[in-house]
């Protein structure tokens, strides 16, 4: 080989080592660049919600009816994670209690945040006997109690009061309510509270604005009052709903009240998981 042809492959095979350099450095720095993702499972008629921080802390709020949950989380956790930083139980009816069951038996959950509210079920007792049996650090809500963790901070905005140890018939308007501030992103979180309770955060002058709102009680009519969106103010609302559900959600009352206001609307009956991707800034939508 002449050195002329020499000079020339060394040439091109130096140009691609530095371009395969260049490459593999881009993908370094994009693993390190992380966002806060929040997922939106599709668990049937119920709410499941996963958040991965920045840092790839990890909580999840609510596990919907069922088993379903340990499916959704399989996707969104390597195989060989088994641990979850944080489980928060908004309130303890089956629709969100049910698969939190099965994914304490399945995880190490590090830390558990309720309102300590009785209710007597066979899936309430099984919670209890989970959670003492498990040794997590379980915490009481209550309003105005700031959680930071890795660059985003969760606001527990109700219920105003502990609850611990009362017995409730119904258990919806117990229901904890967070928001999630991420730089400019805000996203609220309203479990299965009522126009009552709405009414109440209204009437205590609660920073509830947010432009990510998880809407509350699956789109019934009894909760999502024009006056509690009106000072939501989101321009992407969420409605977690099971798929022909017997309780007609999302009712047209709600569905009419977002439209009012030119809230975008996703359904997990009609869109599946929903995945919000969030740089802190600006927010992208990923359903898959």
């Amino acid at each position: 080989m002449g050195k002329n042809v020499q000079r020339f492959v060394f040439g091109i095979l130096g140009v691609l080592v530095f371009f395969n350099i260049l490459a593999w450095i881009a993908v370094f720095d994009f693993a390190h660049y992380k966002f806060l993702e929040v997922t939106f499972f599709d668990v049937g008629q119920g709410d499941a919600i996963f958040i991965e921080t920045p840092q790839s802390q990890q909580i999840l709020i609510d596990g919907g009816p069922s088993s379903v949950i340990l499916e959704k989380l399989s996707k969104e956790m390597p195989f060989w994670d088994k641990s979850i930083d944080l489980v928060i139980l908004t309130h303890p009816e089956r629709d969100h209690l049910g698969g939190l069951i099965e994914v304490l038996k399945k995880y190490k959950v590090e830390n558990v945040l309720w309102t300590g509210v009785v209710r007597d079920t066979a899936e309430y007792k099984e919670w209890v006997k989970l959670i003492e049996g498990k040794k997590a650090n379980v915490f009481i809500a209550k309003g105005s109690e700031k959680i930071k963790v890795s660059g985003t901070i969760l606001d527990v905005l109700y219920p105003f009061e502990n609850l611990e140890g009362k017995e409730f018939k119904n258990s919806n308007d117990t229901s904890i309510v967070n928001r999630l501030v991420f730089g400019q992103d805000f996203f609220l979180f309203t479990g299965d509270i009522s126009k009552s309770t709405e009414k109440k955060l209204i009437e205590k002058q609660i920073d509830i604005n947010s432009n990510i709102l998880k809407v509350a009680h699956h789109g019934s009519k009894t909760s999502s009052s024009e006056e509690f969106i009106n000072k939501v103010s989101p321009r992407l609302a969420i409605i977690s709903v099971g798929e022909n559900n017997s309780y007609g959600h999302p009712q047209p009352e709600t569905l009419e009240i977002l439209n009012k206001f030119g809230i975008k609307v996703l359904r997990t009956d009609l869109n599946g998981d929903i995945k919000i991707i969030s740089n802190g800034i600006n927010y992208a939508i990923s359903n898959f």
